[in-house]
């Protein structure tokens, strides 16, 4: 395994694995033990773990998804209804699109964090090569040649070797993105992936007709 990713390995198992634990009871309320972990990392500091959001900020409407890089439901979603989304709803400014990691594996955090490492000009660039390519990056199942199949998308998006070990060493930044997403996962009750959150109601993974008509309905409010 890549060594700059060790560090990593040792906090998903310690932190992120409460995560999995909660995703896995697909209960319809976040359990006790995700709460628990929040409360333990309450004094972490998240404030560099940046929001990233595409559209207008200062939209009469936003919607966060919460999605895993790791999770098939959400890839399917990236390349089709978010296509539509985006071409008629973001890119026009209608709305405020906010996309929230979430890690319910070790896997996911670290596509996480390489999305991260072009910062956010490339983030969501980088999110779709990580989605697009899913299938092929996670094919092995194997710790090294996953690591090394990241490696090489974040290279791809113009993200230098020593770029990549910054981020990949950068253990309290992992930590705070492990923190942040469990607070943000437990405050808006989310237990499945994707799910949505339009103007503070959740909804669960939809088609873009459902969508659309979801959004027109709040932008008409």
């Amino acid at each position: 395994m890549n060594r700059s990713l060790l560090m990593v390995v040792t906090l998903v198992v310690a932190i992120g694995a409460v995560g999995a634990v909660w995703f896995a009871k697909q209960g319809p309320e976040p359990g006790p033990g995700i709460a628990a972990a929040s409360a333990q990392n309450a004094d972490i500091d998240t404030s560099g773990v940046l929001e990233m959001s595409m559209g207008n900020p200062d939209a009469k409407v936003t919607v966060i998804e919460y999605a895993s890089f790791t999770c098939p439901h959400c890839r399917n979603f990236h390349a089709s209804a978010l296509k539509d989304l985006k071409a008629n709803y973001i890119d026009t400014n209608k709305i405020n699109f906010v996309y929230r990691e979430v890690y319910f594996d070790r896997f996911g955090l670290w596509a996480g964090i390489i999305a991260r490492c072009g910062g956010p000009e490339r983030y969501f660039g980088i999110a779709n090569l990580i989605y697009e390519q899913q299938k092929e990056w996670t094919a092995s199942g194997d710790p090294g040649t996953i690591a090394n199949n990241l490696r090489k998308i974040g290279k791809t998006a113009g993200i230098t070797d020593a770029e990549l070990d910054v981020c990949l060493n950068d253990a309290d930044k992992a930590q705070a993105m492990v923190t942040l997403y469990q607070q943000n996962a437990e405050a808006d009750g989310i237990n499945s992936t994707p799910s949505f959150i339009i103007n503070g109601e959740k909804f669960s993974n939809m088609n873009y007709a459902d969508f659309s008509a979801a959004l027109e309905a709040k932008l008409a409010e």
